[in-house]
């Protein structure tokens, strides 16, 4: 009886029996470890990606509002309205002087000899605005004031002397309101004086609540800083 033929199990190719031929078969055979190496380089290059897009949507969003500019507000007159107003005002007080000294004696009732017209000065408004209870000037306030002196500063008006009156609402205490006006109208002078018009053409008032412009006397409208030429 004849013994039945062994059959030889077949070689299984592993790494380490690979590796004794190519010694790089053994990293490449490896398959668990070359799968989580993949798998973690595809999820490093996921991650990176993601960070990639994100911080382009970012510059996207925040780009258009960095480039945009706050909006300022140009001044609320310009420097020839200032100086157009002031010659014209000078002009009609000069003419009203003249007209006064030329003036006959006249003899009769007050029907007879009407009084000599009388020149108002024109009350211009600065449009100055201050922070809350208090005499520091808002930037809308400087760039208008920057106007005004550019004015004063003209050959037409310089040399001119102006009176800057301070007002007030009536909301709190009269002696408070007061003072408040007068710092503002020094304020006012303070800073014309700083971009070079000469503090002695200058005069400073304040006046409170004692000449509100309109009817109600708490009404926002009464609190201004207004000036005229002085004579």
């Amino acid at each position: 009886m004849s013994n039945p033929p062994v059959r030889r199990a077949r070689p299984v190719a592993t790494a380490e029996g690979l590796a004794m031929f190519d010694p790089a078969a053994k990293e490449r055979h490896n398959f668990p470890k070359l799968a989580e190496r993949e798998r973690k380089k595809w999820g490093i290059s996921m991650r990176a990606s993601l960070t990639l897009v994100l911080g382009a949507a970012v510059c996207f969003a925040v780009a258009p509002s960095a480039l945009i500019a706050p909006a300022q507000a140009d001044p609320a007159y310009s420097a020839d309205k200032v100086i157009d107003i002031f010659v014209k005002d000078k002009a009609a007080a000069d003419a009203a002087k003249a007209n006064g000294k030329s003036r006959s004696i006249c003899v009769g009732t007050a029907a007879d000899c009407p009084a000599p017209p009388t020149q108002s000065a024109t009350r211009f408004d600065l449009l100055v605005n201050f922070e809350f209870n208090s005499d520091k000037l808002t930037q809308s306030a400087k760039d208008n004031l920057d106007q005004f002196a550019k004015a004063l500063l003209d050959p037409q008006l310089k040399g001119q002397k102006f009176e800057i009156d301070g007002h007030t609402d009536a909301t709190g205490a009269e002696e408070y309101n007061l003072g408040l006006s007068e710092r503002r109208a020094n304020a006012v002078v303070a800073y014309l004086a700083s971009q070079g018009l000469d503090p002695a053409n200058l005069v400073a008032k304040g006046f409170g609540k004692t000449k509100p412009r309109v009817a109600d006397p708490f009404s926002p409208e009464n609190r201004r800083v207004e000036t005229h030429l002085l004579e």
